[in-house]
């Protein structure tokens, strides 16, 4: 399954602090139908992620009913990205579990 939406970076100032972009509620109903399928625990979904011409393998992480996209340092140093950057970003979900 490809997905791809435009969403605002915010940053998480948590115990472990993180910037993600949330998805937003069309393509998260999708990810929703699929994830009994595709999910481990605690409801992450493995994804392949592209922005720009940066590509790298994460989880989406399941929030308050939606999924957010953990962005990488690597990534926002590789793309130039601030907090607050509104960012498009295309996903690659494989619709069958993952081997365990």
């Amino acid at each position: 399954m490809e997905l791809e939406f435009s969403g605002e970076m915010w940053f998480w100032r948590g115990p472990a602090p993180w910037h993600f972009v949330t998805v937003p509620d069309e393509e998260a109903a999708v990810l929703r139908s699929t994830a009994a399928e595709v999910s481990y625990g605690w409801g992450m979904i493995p994804a392949e992620v592209h922005i720009g011409a940066t590509v790298w393998e994460t989880a989406l992480w399941p929030k308050d009913g939606r999924y957010i996209v953990p962005i990488k340092t690597t990534v926002r140093r590789a793309e130039e990205l601030t907090v607050g950057d509104v960012i498009t970003l295309r996903l690659s979900v494989a619709c069958e579990a993952p081997l365990r």
